[in-house]
This record gives structure tokens, C-alpha cells and sequence, in this order.
């Protein structure tokens, strides 16, 4: 499978700029699977998406609440870290399934989930790459794919 998109982020900001773009073209029904080691960016993509629209408002980190929502214009962002799960099935316990319909989700950590990542999932895998973070955008949905494919960070 090819990336639908790929971003190079040389700074903070730029990654702030992708989490952005991103939201404005995100729909109901998304799900982020964001992939990388700690410190790549993750929350950073995460707080942007979710300030866009909020606006500056603090947008800390769900590590140890597991979860934090957040009311968008058309719908619930639900931004999940699951570094601290230590079984696949505590998801139900955190609501992802109605999350995962009924709103857009960012999961940080979402190998954490075993097989219960649906296959609809935009995989975002964010490497280190030159003196930045490459983020790319992997999706088996056609439409979603044309979609992401039509995001022009730079």
C-alpha cells in the first residue's frame, strides 16, 4: 500500500500546520492511528488538530486519563493515548466503539488495541528522517485516500 500522504515536518511548527490541514478536511467517522516512538510528534499533530477548532484553548496530553474529548462544530474528537492499557480490551471500557462512529479519533499508541483497529483506519506513521519527522498517511479507502492525496502542507 502507498501513502496517500506524505509530510516532511522540519519543525514543530510545520507538524502544527499538518494537524491543521488535516482537521479541516477530516470527517465524521475518521480514525487516526498514529504510529511513532516517543517524542515524534504524536501529541503535537494531536493539539493541533484539536485547536483547530478550538482555538489556543490547553490540550493536554491524555496519558493517564486514557481519553479526552472535545466538542468540534459537526462532531466529537475523541483523543485517546493507550500507552498505559495493558489489555486490548479495555478499549470497550473507554467507549471507543461509539467513539469510533460517532465522532473523528486520534489514537496515539493504537498498536496497544491488539486486532481491534478497524481496517478503515487512516495508519499515520510518523519517522525520523533527515533533521525532522516524516509523516505518512496510509488508508484502504479510495475516497479517503483522494482526499488526503488533495492536502498540500508545504
Amino acid at each position: 500500500m502507498t501513502a496517500a500522504l506524505s509530510y516532511l515536518s522540519q519543525s514543530e511548527a510545520e507538524t502544527i500546520r499538518l494537524g491543521q490541514l488535516l482537521a479541516a478536511s477530516a470527517k465524521k467517522g475518521d480514525i487516526f492511528a498514529l504510529y511513532g516512538t516517543l517524542g515524534m510528534g504524536k501529541s503535537v499533530f494531536s493539539r493541533a488538530f484539536i485547536q483547530h477548532f478550538l482555538g489556543n484553548v490547553d490540550v493536554p496530553s491524555p496519558t493517564f486519563t486514557l481519553l479526552q474529548t472535545y466538542e468540534a462544530p459537526d462532531y466529537e474528537i475523541y483523543h485517546f493515548d493507550l500507552y498505559r492499557l495493558k489489555d486490548p480490551e479495555e478499549i470497550f471500557e473507554l467507549g471507543m466503539e461509539e467513539a469510533m462512529y460517532n465522532g473523528v479519533c486520534l489514537i496515539e499508541w493504537p498498536e496497544k488495541m491488539g486486532g481491534y483497529l478497524p481496517k478503515r483506519a487512516i495508519t499515520v506513521k510518523i519517522t525520523p528522517q533527515e533533521e525532522g519527522r516524516l509523516f505518512e498517511f496510509f488508508t484502504a479507502d479510495s475516497a479517503c485516500a483522494a482526499r488526503l492525496s488533495s492536502i498540500n502542507g508545504k
